[in-house]
């Protein structure tokens, strides 16, 4: 299950990478056409206005092109004894692909979510065994097995 779910969520970051390219590419050749054909306060308005979305758009991809290099450092042949970057976790309350904070998907019916090695789930989880008890927001979690 564990390389479903790698393959998944590698799958699902290549595609945002790839729509945030071209979108990036878009407003670079929009404000080439532009360059050409206008003059004045609103075409320096509209090019400064692109320039902008080109730059929320590059930290965007910026970021992930930093969670897929993440992804890529997880050995999904790889079983663990401990939670570790890539494990895959069953608690008592739910399933976690520990990796990068990514949106969760379903693989043979089972909801996962991918939480980052920072986040609160996460850093309890970390280091720990089968039958590690822990508690988050009032909720008691129990590792149950790890992948």
């Amino acid at each position: 299950m564990k390389q479903q779910i790698l393959h998944r969520y590698k799958q699902l970051i290549q595609d945002r990478i790839d729509a945030f390219q071209d979108m990036i590419l878009g407003l670079t050749v929009d404000a080439q056409n532009d360059a050409k054909g206008s003059a004045g306060d609103k075409h320096e308005t509209a090019l400064a206005m692109m320039h902008l979305e080109q730059e929320k758009l590059n930290h965007k991809l910026r970021e992930l092109l930093e969670q897929k290099a993440t992804l890529d450092k997880i050995d999904a042949s790889k079983q663990h004894q401990v939670v570790a970057l890539g494990s895959v976790v069953k608690t008592n309350q739910l399933w976690l692909f520990v990796s990068s904070a990514l949106p969760k998907i379903t693989i043979e019916t089972k909801t996962i979510f991918a939480v980052s090695t920072n986040s609160p789930l996460a850093t309890q989880m970390m280091g720990n065994r089968v039958g590690h008890t822990f508690e988050i927001n009032g909720k008691q979690y129990v590792i149950e097995d790890i992948q």
